[in-house]
C-alpha cells in the first residue's frame, strides 16, 4: 500500500494511522473486568426501534419481549460472525503484506485483538439473552452461497473495505439508536457505548485505507463495486435480523422477514446507514471526477445527498 495524502487534513495516510493507533494504546478495555452485568428479563429494545415496527403486529406481551430479545441476539450474532470475515481479511492483508514495518500493519493488529474483545462481550450477552430462532442463513444453500461470496470478497482490498465500512456502519447506526432511546435495557446500552467508541477508530482506519486499495483495484474490482455493490451491501444489511427471529416468536418467518425488509423504517435505515460509505466511495474516486452515482447506487435515492452536500 502506498503513501497517500489525505485532502481534508493534509496528513498522510500513515500519520493519521499512527494517530489511530495512539489512540487504541490510550485506552485498553477488557469487557470481562469493565463492561460486566447482564442484560434484564424484559424488553432489551424498545417497541419502535424494532424491525416491525411499521408493520402493526398486535402481539402479546410476552411476544414483544421475546422478539426484542431475539432481535438483538440476531444483530450480535451476525456482529460475532462479521468480525470474524473481518479479522480473516485483515490476517490475509498481513499475511500478504510485504513490508511489516508499516503502520497499517500495526493498526490492523489492534483492530484485531479489539474485534476479539467486542465478540467476546456479544458472545456473552447472547448467552445471557439465551434465543430460541434458528439462523437459517448459517445452514444449506444459504450458507454455501455466503461463504463463496465472502471467501472471494475479503481477498479483493477495495471490495473488501466496502464490506468492512458496510458491516460497521450498520450495526453503529442501529447502537447509535438504542443508546439514545430511554427504553433501551441499561446494560445494552452500556454495551452499544463501549462497542461504539471503538469501532470510531475502525470506520476511521477503512476510509483512510479506501482511497489507495481502489487505486490499485482491478477492473472487474471496480466493476462489481460500481454495479453490484449496493446488492451485496444489502445483504448484509438484511440478514442482520434473520427470518428465524419472527418465527421463533409465532409469526411466519419468511413473510414477516420479506415484508421487515420493505418497510420505510427499514428502508430509511438502510439509506442512512449506506449514505457514509457511498460519501467515503465518493471521495476515494470511485465514482469519477463528476462523483455521479452509478443507476445501482442510485436507486437508494438520498444517497446522491453526501453528508457534505
Amino acid at each position: 500500500m502506498s503513501a497517500q495524502t489525505t485532502p481534508d487534513t493534509g496528513a498522510t495516510t500513515e500519520t493519521r494511522i499512527e494517530r489511530l493507533t495512539a489512540a487504541s494504546l490510550r485506552r485498553i478495555i477488557e469487557p470481562e473486568v469493565e463492561v460486566t452485568g447482564s442484560v434484564g428479563s424484559g424488553m432489551v429494545l424498545p417497541k419502535e426501534l424494532l424491525s416491525v415496527a411499521d408493520l402493526n403486529l398486535d402481539l402479546t406481551d410476552e411476544q414483544w419481549t421475546a422478539l426484542s430479545r431475539e432481535e438483538l441476539a440476531s444483530i450480535l450474532d451476525a456482529g460475532v460472525r462479521f468480525e470474524s470475515v473481518l479479522m480473516a481479511g485483515f490476517g490475509l492483508i498481513l499475511a500478504w503484506q510485504k513490508d511489516l514495518v508499516d503502520p497499517r500493519v500495526t493498526y490492523v493488529l489492534h483492530e484485531i485483538g479489539e474485534e476479539t474483545r467486542h465478540s467476546r462481550l456479544f458472545v456473552r450477552v447472547i448467552e445471557q439473552l439465551s434465543p430460541k430462532a434458528v439462523n437459517p442463513f448459517t445452514r444449506g444453500i444459504y450458507s454455501r452461497i455466503d461463504r463463496f461470496i465472502t471467501s472471494r470478497a475479503i481477498t479483493h482490498k477495495a471490495l473488501f473495505c466496502v464490506l468492512v465500512l458496510t458491516g460497521e456502519e450498520v450495526p453503529d447506526l442501529i447502537q447509535k439508536r438504542s443508546s439514545e432511546h430511554p427504553d433501551t435495557d441499561p446494560y445494552v446500552r452500556e454495551v452499544n457505548r463501549y462497542h461504539r467508541m471503538e469501532e470510531s477508530r475502525h470506520l476511521a482506519f477503512a476510509r483512510a485505507l479506501l482511497p489507495e486499495v481502489w487505486n490499485e483495484a482491478s477492473v472487474l474490482e471496480r466493476l462489481v463495486i460500481r454495479h453490484l455493490g449496493p446488492a451485496i451491501m444489502t445483504g448484509v444489511f438484511d440478514s442482520l435480523i434473520h427470518p428465524g427471529v419472527y418465527r421463533a416468536v409465532g409469526l411466519p418467518g419468511w413473510r414477516t422477514w420479506n415484508n421487515v425488509r420493505k418497510t420505510p423504517a427499514r428502508r430509511d435505515l438502510r439509506t442512512e446507514s449506506f449514505r457514509p460509505v457511498c460519501d467515503a466511495l465518493r471521495t476515494a474516486g470511485a465514482f469519477g471526477v463528476s462523483g455521479r452515482l452509478p443507476r445501482a447506487w442510485r436507486e437508494f435515492g438520498q444517497l446522491n445527498l453526501s453528508r457534505a452536500d
